[in-house]
Parts: structure tokens; C-alpha cells; sequence
């Protein structure tokens, strides 16, 4: 009963076809209203990953504050996300800077509160192997990379508490799990992140926070433009990924709305890994 002859499930395939393409068509317009009534912060959200995690959860439905280091940025990203009708409200932050971090959760308060913390920043202002890297170069990755993190979170809590649920989403990467050669410390950093990740889970877990991670493979953005802009590059890159092709901000976003849902309710501690199949074991 169960056997089906190859020329069976040869005449079957154009249907599957058909079912897949109809699947991706309704993806992208249809919305989820999951995260009505909520409100979100994602640092470093005008481009990229950013970009793409703060418009998916505007998309299903929650009040999002979106930020950037430069102003131009920031009005060009509200510009681009009221265009399609999200509701978003925009403005500088340097992650690094203890008044713009407070900036962020004042926005915040104006719309109610904040139940969802995606902490997207970071720099690699070094392109070298970890030994390699210069000490100010170091500081650098970890005063944003890890720091600011943790600060953000951190500075979160008096408001997240207040909310019948809170999510702290760090943005970690496959870096963490395999370090590049060429973004040593940047690896580092980002394994950093799945420390804090689960300590401050299990510190909150009792409080109806749940603290989890994604870890992105190579996404094509401008910020991981050393890993696939040029042809040797991208070769490299590619050879590693088994889906063979390099991943989009958007991509990303849908893991990143999963885990500030109701979804991901009993979930914590834990890296979603988004790498097209890249090995993920320490």
C-alpha cells in the first residue's frame, strides 16, 4: 500500500511544484498578527539583518523602534517601513553610548513599554586571524560586540518585567560555533554571546524572559562584504555552504520574529542556527 512505482512519483512532481510555489506566494503576503500590542527594540536596524528582523516584526504587528549611528539612515528606514504601512518610530543610537541606549528604551515607554529586545549591533573593524588582531581593535569588538549586549539587556529588565512576557534576541553568528580565519576576534566575540546567552537565561527563566540567540551563516550584506565581495571570496564562501548559495536578511527575520513570539514560549538559552547547512559544533 505504502510502495509507489518511480513513474508514479515521476508524474507527481509537477504538482509538488505547484503546491511549493503557491506555499511561497501566500509567505509573502500574507501576515501573521502574532505580535499585536507588542513592542520591540532592534539596535542597528536601517540595513541588513536589522533592517530585515525590524520589518518582520512590524509586519506582524508590533510597535517597532528602529535605530542607526547616523541620522540620514534612520529617516531613510521609518521612510521605507511607513511606506508599507508598519508602524515604526525611528532614531540615533550608538550602542556604545549609555545616553543613547536610554534614548532607545524612552522610545519605548512612549508606546507602552517593551517586550522584545533584538540586540542586532556590532563592528569588526579587524580583518586578521585572531592573534593577530590589534589590542584597540580587540576593545573595540568588545565593547560593542559583547558589552553593549549585555548592557542593553541589562538597562532591558525594569521594563521587559512589566510585560506579561519579555524576550531578550541576541544576534549571534555561525562565527561563534566555527570562527573564521579572517574575523578572529569578531568569532570570539559572537562566541561571547552564546555565554551570555545561557547565563542570563537561566538567571531569568523563573521570570517569563526568555533569552535566546540566532547565529547567521553568510548573509549578503554590506557588513559581511569581506566574505563575499569579490570572486575568490565568494568561491571560499560558498564552497562551505551545502545549500550552496549565500543567505538574504530575510533569511534571518523569520527566526528572529519566531523567538520574540508566544511560539518560542518554552524555549530559552538556546542559538537558532540560519547558515544554509554550515557546520554548527563547537
Amino acid at each position: 500500500m505504502l510502495s509507489l512505482s518511480f513513474s508514479v512519483i515521476r508524474n507527481l512532481k509537477p504538482v509538488q511544484t505547484v503546491i511549493i510555489t503557491c506555499r511561497n506566494m501566500s509567505a509573502s503576503t500574507t501576515r501573521i498578527a502574532r505580535l499585536g500590542g507588542k513592542v520591540a527594540i532592534v539596535t542597528a536596524s536601517t540595513d541588513g539583518i536589522g533592517y530585515a528582523i525590524a520589518r518582520r516584526l512590524a509586519q506582524e504587528g508590533a510597535k517597532v523602534v528602529v535605530s542607526s549611528r547616523k541620522q540620514n539612515n534612520v529617516e531613510s528606514a521609518v521612510t521605507k517601513l511607513k511606506s508599507e504601512g508598519l508602524d515604526v518610530t525611528g532614531l540615533v543610537c550608538h550602542v556604545g553610548n549609555a545616553d543613547h541606549r536610554q534614548k532607545l528604551f524612552d522610545a519605548a515607554k512612549q508606546l507602552g513599554g517593551l517586550d522584545i529586545l533584538v540586540s542586532n549591533a556590532a563592528v569588526n573593524p579587524s580583518v586578521a586571524s585572531v592573534l593577530d588582531c590589534e589590542e584597540s581593535h580587540w576593545d573595540k569588538i568588545f565593547e560593542i560586540n559583547v558589552k553593549a549586549s549585555y548592557l542593553l539587556a541589562k538597562e532591558a529588565l525594569p521594563l521587559l518585567r512589566q510585560r506579561p512576557y519579555g524576550r531578550i534576541i541576541f544576534v549571534a553568528s555561525i562565527a561563534a560555533f566555527q570562527p573564521f580565519d579572517v574575523l578572529g576576534a569578531y568569532s570570539v566575540s559572537k562566541t561571547t554571546l552564546l555565554g551570555l546567552t545561557k547565563a542570563a537565561a537561566a538567571q531569568l527563566a523563573l521570570e517569563n524572559i526568555t533569552v535566546n540567540a540566532l547565529a547567521p551563516g553568510i548573509i549578503k550584506t554590506r557588513f559581511s562584504g569581506a566574505l563575499h565581495e569579490n570572486e575568490s571570496s565568494r568561491d571560499e564562501a560558498l564552497s562551505r555552504i551545502p545549500m550552496n548559495r549565500l543567505g538574504l536578511p530575510d533569511d534571518i527575520s523569520g527566526a528572529a520574529a519566531f523567538l520574540a513570539s508566544e511560539d518560542s514560549s518554552y524555549m530559552t538559552g538556546e542559538t537558532l542556527i540560519i547558515s544554509g547547512g554550515m557546520p554548527s559544533r563547537l
